[in-house]
């Protein structure tokens, strides 16, 4: 007995530092980050830029896949099939607290997922064209509770941060209001541009649009004023208190080695100090959020609660 425990614990001994040498070795090879829209808007954007400065401290290529569609909830799904190795990682958009409530699934988004870094939010508003006869949001309210159901609106999917949040606004101001989703802002901007939409509700990716005199911005959800659209107010100044920026960071698979996670939060933590991330992100108003793998694994639970009170509001749950 007194041999085999010996044995035991000579191979403990040995096979401790080869664990520590292949934490040590990762990366060896490229590694994905799946990202929630498609090529061409700000999330694809800012997380490419992202992702080249953390392939520079990790010493591999951080390579963007984009999944869009499925309301941004895509990447996360497929991190339940993916290996625990820290070669795959995702983008996890608010909308993937949503999904039990809305979908059946067989897996936790709190538990089978590692939460590696939150690494920003968005910057919301809604926007017309500029030749529009909704000049401000006062009017957009007026015509929508003249003619229910005829106002349309897209978002960057069903059940996103911007779709949810119109649909608040309008139970708080009693329209009803008709929602198109695309895949992503490129798609949505096209949309609206070509007059196929009367407004959208995006992040910020609808700023170019703007500044060339194409679109209007009729108010913003933040908790203040964005410096580039000063004119816009918030919707708290409009009298309702609703304040949207949806945060969101990168997940890996279940099981996935502590000290490969670690890893990941420090080449993504200083890729998100590089001046060319946050240049990247003040291009869409948007703001570096940080949060590491313990108080983003919080966030995640406290917003899982949060999200099915919200689903559960405005009745658009499984069985609603």
């Amino acid at each position: 007995m007194q041999r085999r425990q010996l044995m035991q614990w000579g191979a403990a001994v040995l096979a401790a530092p080869a664990v520590a040498a292949h934490a040590q070795a990762f990366p060896s090879k490229p590694i994905r980050l799946l990202v929630a829209f498609p090529a061409g808007g700000p999330t694809d954007i800012t997380m490419r830029v992202l992702a080249e400065q953390a392939g520079r401290v990790l010493g591999q290529p951080v390579v963007v896949e984009n999944k869009p569609g499925a309301g941004g909830t895509l990447p996360a799904q497929m991190l339940q099939s993916a290996a625990p190795d820290g070669y795959t990682v995702a983008q996890i958009p608010l909308g993937v607290f949503r999904l039990p409530y809305t979908t059946k699934i067989n897996w936790d988004p709190v538990k089978d997922i590692r939460y590696v870094i939150n690494v920003t939010g968005y910057a919301f508003g809604v926007v017309v064209p500029a030749d529009s006869p909704l000049k401000t949001w006062s009017h957009f309210v007026a015509w929508a509770k003249a003619n229910p159901g005829k106002l349309s609106y897209g978002s960057t999917g069903t059940l996103t941060s911007p779709h949810l949040t119109m649909e608040l606004a309008a139970q708080q101001l009693g329209m009803e209001l008709l929602h198109v989703p695309y895949k992503g802002s490129a798609d949505l901007m096209q949309a609206i541009l070509s007059g196929q939409l009367m407004a959208a509700a995006d992040s910020t990716g609808f700023a170019p649009q703007v500044e060339a005199g194409k679109l209007r911005v009729l108010n913003t959800w933040g908790a203040e004023r964005l410096a580039k659209f000063p004119d816009a107010p918030t919707l708290r100044e409009l009298g309702l208190d609703v304040v949207q920026n949806s945060p969101f960071g990168l997940g890996a698979p279940r099981g996935t080695p502590d000290a490969v996670v670690q890893r990941l939060h420090a080449a993504f933590k200083e890729a998100m100090d590089h001046e060319s991330y946050r240049s990247a992100l003040a291009r869409y108003d948007m703001l570096p959020i940080y949060m590491g793998p313990e108080q983003y694994a919080r966030f995640a639970q406290e917003t899982f609660a949060r999200e099915k009170a919200l689903v559960e509001k405005l009745g658009l749950g499984r069985g609603s």
